[in-house]
């Protein structure tokens, strides 16, 4: 319980102390206007109430966190839960308000095209292979994990009739949740995206 008290105070201090001083190093402007008000277009720049835009951030950089966290906490211990909010303070948060901080400043733009500004059409070409190399692995990711879970959930001795039900219940509700619109503009922005590369 120390522990987690303790790593609950280290978020709550990197929020306002380290959060502070990332902030002043960046020089926010409050008066700037984001895409989503500059370039609103319904589809990629949408204007979000408060809390969704902290929704959206927590599901960025939660990831499998919420899965994967207390398993390694309960497998390494207090080790693991440090690395986890040491991990979180200076580099996943930092990361992703500097990346939405200059995609602010660049009109909303990537950061492959982002680099392809300033670095080039090599470094750019070379940061959308990454990204699609990192979008492959977080994608294995989320599909091996529940999957491996899944797996050790059912019994052997299940029949694969009684698997396959299972998956075919958990998952064409999901994918059916949003209406066929919104899933068409989805891949229609996918392609759109895929084509600029």
């Amino acid at each position: 319980m120390m522990w987690f008290l303790f790593c609950v105070a280290a978020l709550v201090g990197g929020y306002f102390i380290y959060g502070a001083f990332v902030e002043k190093i960046f020089g926010i402007n409050d008066t700037r206007k984001t895409p989503a008000h500059t370039k609103n277009d319904g589809v990629d720049y949408v204007p979000m109430s408060t809390p969704k835009v902290y929704l959206v951030q927590l599901l960025n950089i939660a990831g499998v966190g919420p899965i994967f966290g207390p398993i390694m906490g309960a497998l390494y211990g207090p080790a693991a839960m440090l690395w986890i909010v040491v991990g979180c303070i200076f580099a996943g948060a930092v990361h992703d308000y500097f990346s939405g901080m200059l995609s602010i400043r660049n009109g909303g733009a990537s950061v492959p095209t982002i680099t392809g500004r300033y670095l080039g059409n090599g470094a750019k070409h070379f940061m959308n292979i990454f990204a699609i190399i990192l979008l492959l692995l977080v994608g294995v990711v989320f599909v091996s994990a529940p999957a491996g879970m899944i797996t050790n959930l059912i019994n052997e001795q299940t029949s694969l009739t009684v698997s396959m039900t299972f998956m075919v219940v958990v998952i064409l509700p999901t994918i059916f949740w949003r209406p066929l619109s919104q899933l068409i503009k989805s891949l229609v922005a996918s392609i759109r995206f895929l084509a600029h590369c």
